[in-house]
């Protein structure tokens, strides 16, 4: 049966949960942006229909179906770092009553899910990092380069013009980074648009920026790849063949990890489970079922 409940954090926030599907596997999924919502993962029901497993997301404090705090209150900065938000994932955990589970991260999310296997890896049976290398730096250098190679030399620097500027509304700056979108975020969108903003702004542009092509925020400070070789449980790196995210720092963190499978979905951007998710719903159950039938093996 399929459920939505709102947990309360030891702090008194409360966070909007939700499960579908039932089985024995157990699938807790964290959402990107930052500031983005579990909506992420609407197809996830039916991707992984009649696989035995079973689906959990949440929304993050300060995601739009949660609890909003008034983040530019100054008693509230400290709920903007890391390591709460990770601390918050393991407090979900606990409050759904969760062990031995696997945990998916995507993008923003796949960062938490690095930090938290980091920490409270004891509790995973398996990790799945969609679309998150394990710094900043090489994701900074892959997005220049994918713009650089998209538009003439011209449009780039009238995009910088506008970045230095801080001019972000511009018209023609706006029709740039959709079109980037278009090629690098998501291919092939599906569903219809919210009639309000379900982005928590205020959240994005602290951690990331203005936009993804413009990383100025707190993520900048954020590198985990002298911490990546210690992760050692089963761990599934799935990436979109013409992701944001660099695809040489994926095969990278491969040979790192020694217990771990990379697979990229075709004609899928850094949203793939949504532009191709029939390859992305085949590798991600070949690997669940994989681990749960103990023929997991790092490749």
């Amino acid at each position: 049966m399929d459920q939505t409940r709102l947990v309360t954090l030891d702090n008194g926030y409360h966070l909007f949960t939700r499960k579908v599907n039932e089985g024995p596997i157990k699938l807790l999924c964290l959402h990107g942006g930052p500031g983005g919502t579990h909506e992420t993962f609407d197809n996830f029901k039916d991707g992984l229909k009649g696989q035995g497993v079973e689906v959990y997301s949440y929304d993050q404090l300060g995601s739009y179906y949660s609890d909003q705090p008034d983040f530019t209150k100054k008693e509230n900065k400290s709920l903007l770092s890391i390591p709460r938000y990770v601390d918050e994932v393991e407090e979900v955990r606990q409050k759904l009553g969760l062990d031995n589970f696997y945990l998916l991260g995507h993008s923003w999310g796949g960062l938490l899910a690095q930090e938290y296997a980091y920490k409270y890896g004891k509790h995973l049976k398996g990790l799945v990092l969609m679309s998150m290398i394990d710094n900043l730096d090489e994701y900074t250098e892959n997005i220049n380069h994918e713009r650089e190679e998209t538009f003439s030399p011209e449009q780039v620097d009238y995009m910088k013009e506008c970045e230095k500027a801080e001019n972000f509304t511009d018209p023609m700056y706006q029709q740039l980074v959709t079109h980037l979108y278009s090629l690098f975020l998501t291919r092939h969108p599906t569903g219809t648009a919210h009639p309000v903003n379900t982005h928590n702004n205020v959240i994005y542009n602290y951690f990331q920026g203005n936009n993804e092509f413009v990383m100025v925020g707190e993520l900048t400070k954020w590198d985990f790849r002298e911490k990546l070789a210690s992760l050692k449980m089963p761990t599934l790196l799935t990436f979109g063949e013409f992701d944001t995210m660099p695809l040489s720092a994926a095969r990278r963190m491969h040979q790192t990890l020694s217990n771990s499978r990379l697979t990229l979905t075709p004609d899928g951007g850094h949203c793939h489970n949504t532009d191709n998710p029939k390859a992305f719903f085949t590798s991600l159950t070949k690997f669940l079922h994989d681990v749960e039938n103990n023929t997991f093996k790092g490749e």
